[in-house]
């Protein structure tokens, strides 16, 4: 029987703050093939998200399919914003929100990890980390400054997390990012510079695979995600009607699951996927596809 098999690789997550993202699903399926998982989560998310771990709040959405439960190995903060220490600013680490962390860049993420486990310490990233302080604006209307937020947050951080954590990986390492088809078509309402942080997430996927490919054989890919009802995607604030719309005019006619995207991550951190990479894999039921909706012709 072919089975993916990840038993004793590392994956972190990073991207993490509750049970009903595509990263908490992405972290499930890698644990039940075999990985121990790492998550990163943001600063001013991760007591709640530490505390509804130790109270056992995620326990049935951690629980798998052979009735056995995964768990974290660590569970770091991590602000990706910020590359640096010394590119945070006096007003963000004195914020309360912040005080009681020392280490939260994407260089202090690194550090970690290569103090609790040593380098090499990783087989698998994956980047699930999105936000625009002005997505809900028309691009016509976002400001300099919230376009430029959101380009940072959203694609510069995948590169930052490449070029820091690179050194600790070890043979044959994954990279995996997500998007969405707003870095490709327009969505209207999907603004504030997004769907330029999308395509420049995906173009640097194509970079980074070829980069990482020769300086240290790992391998870099894109899963470009159907429209998915989590918490953090209600930000965008019309996420059920889009969720609706490819349910409805898609070739597969139904929404997707955080476990189907998870599935493909799943795979494509796997040695099935070892010739795999530059790659952006749609996990839509079809609806990429599509030129328009469905009209009732058949």
């Amino acid at each position: 029987m072919l089975t993916i098999d990840l038993t004793g690789r590392r994956a972190l997550i990073a991207g993490i703050a509750d049970e009903r993202g595509f990263g908490f699903a992405i972290a499930k399926q890698l644990a039940a093939a075999g990985a121990s998982v790492c998550a990163a989560t943001w600063p001013p998310a991760y007591r709640s998200f530490k505390g509804m771990l130790e109270r056992g709040r995620y326990a049935d959405a951690m629980r798998q399919p052979d009735g056995t439960s995964f768990s974290f190995e660590r569970v770091y903060p991590l602000d990706a914003r910020f590359e640096l220490a010394a590119d945070v600013p006096a007003e963000v680490r004195d914020n309360r929100r912040y005080r009681e962390f020392e280490r939260f860049t994407i260089e202090d993420l690194a550090r970690s990890l290569a103090e609790d486990f040593g380098p090499p310490a990783l087989d698998i990233v994956v980047h699930c980390i999105a936000n625009g302080p002005e997505v809900t604006k028309p691009l016509l209307d976002a400001s300099q400054n919230g376009y430029m937020q959101a380009i940072n947050a959203s694609s510069y951080s995948f590169v930052g997390l490449a070029k820091h954590l690179s050194p600790l990986l070890r043979p044959d390492a994954s990279f995996l990012c997500l998007s969405f088809i707003a870095g490709e078509r327009v969505i209207p309402g999907y603004g504030g510079g997004m769907s330029s942080a999308k395509a420049a997430l995906e173009n640097d996927t194509r970079v980074l695979a070829y980069e990482l490919g020769r300086r240290c054989g790992a391998r870099v890919n894109c899963i470009s995600a159907g429209p998915w009802a989590s918490r953090a995607a209600g930000a965008v604030g019309f996420i059920e009607m889009m969720a609706t719309h490819v349910a409805n005019n898609a070739p597969i006619p139904r929404p997707i699951t955080a476990s189907e995207v998870a599935d493909v991550a799943a795979f494509l951190a796997s040695p099935l996927a070892r010739a795999l990479t530059g790659t952006t894999t749609y996990v839509d039921n079809g609806s990429h596809c599509m030129g328009i909706g469905f009209s009732g012709v058949q």
